[in-house]
């Protein structure tokens, strides 16, 4: 058997796979982003805004750019678990976050956490903000935050306030609210909205703060009365209802929100396509009004609002958790 002959031809196949894998290399990375399949990775369950709207996008922006978009959605830990995944990801544009406001609150309850919510990612876009309102029930003798600040002065520590659960934006909202005004209350940890409101309603509980959203149907049929919207300026769903900052507080500003990031050290260019693809599919009049049904007002724009926005809640969580020795079991 001619053995160098054998060996030969063994070397020109592999020298000519070699090149063929070099050429196809070459061409996947000339061809213009995107070129495969997108990843959504959603930290929360199926069915939240977050999922909701991240769906909604994923499917517009498919649409759009003719490749698969993939809502993944990874829970647990409060959303740290997928929100690790993004961070630990390849910068290359095929990953990103569907985050939400427990991304600046988490980090303030524990005391490791295995990325870093500022450093670890590149914003992409803050999407939108959903206004959250102070509510008692109507039993409670206060027609007004006025009122309801001069009662709780009057009883310190004796009323309640509910939140759907530990070192959520409810619960760190409602401290914030007492820090800033030298007051005391009692927290109640519910585990979700529902238990949270339909308690407040029945009067066992006093206060909460909820999304405008989840306490409409409350406030329309007169169950809950809603004292101030924790926002700049009034909701025009509820004009009639006074916003915090109106009424001197605007230390106590307290908003969910919803913003898409990716890992860090993502390239600007791929960063300023995939926002301004964004941009351009948050106008459509079908993605409004599915905001608006979700009870969130759009947003937009350029990737620094987004950093502006964590640049502000992180380190205001941070100092809330401190100053109030919050612990998280």
């Amino acid at each position: 058997m001619n053995y160098p002959f054998a060996i030969s031809k063994a070397l020109k196949a592999f020298f000519l796979s070699v090149l063929v894998l070099t050429g196809a290399l070459a061409q996947a990375q000339n061809t213009p982003y995107p070129n495969r399949n997108i990843t959504f990775m959603v930290p929360f369950t199926s069915g939240t805004t977050a999922d909701v709207l991240g769906r909604l996008l994923g499917t517009k922006l498919s649409e759009r750019w003719g490749v698969g978009v993939v809502t993944e959605n990874r829970t647990g830990v409060a959303g740290v678990l997928g929100s690790d995944a993004v961070a630990k990801a390849p910068p290359n544009g095929y990953m990103f976050l569907f985050t939400a406001t427990s991304h600046g609150t988490v980090p303030a309850t524990r005391s490791k956490m295995p990325y870093d919510p500022i450093k670890s990612f590149t914003p992409v876009m803050l999407l939108g903000t959903s206004a959250m309102c102070l509510l008692i029930n109507p039993k409670v003798p206060a027609q007004n935050l006025k009122e309801f600040i001069e009662l709780l002065k009057s009883q310190p520590g004796k009323l309640d306030y509910a939140s759907p659960g530990n070192g959520g934006v409810q619960h760190l909202g409602t401290e914030l609210f007492l820090q800033e005004t030298g007051l005391r209350m009692e927290h109640v940890p519910y585990k979700g909205a529902a238990g949270a409101m339909t308690d407040l309603a029945g009067g066992h509980v006093q206060a909460t703060l909820a999304s405008l959203q989840t306490a409409s149907s409350f406030i329309n049929s007169g169950q809950l009365r809603p004292l101030a919207v924790m926002s700049d300026e009034r909701s025009s769903a509820f004009p009639q209802i006074p916003s915090i900052r109106e009424l001197g507080y605007p230390n106590l500003v307290v908003e969910t929100w919803y913003g898409i990031m990716a890992p860090a050290g993502m390239p600007d260019d791929i960063v300023q396509k995939f926002n301004a693809e964004l941009n351009a599919i948050m106008q459509l009049p079908e993605v409004k009004e599915a905001f608006a049904k979700q009870g969130v007002v759009l947003v937009g724009g350029k990737p620094d609002r987004l950093t502006q926005l964590l640049n502000r809640e992180v380190p205001k969580w941070a100092k809330v958790v401190a100053t109030g020795k919050i612990k998280i079991e």
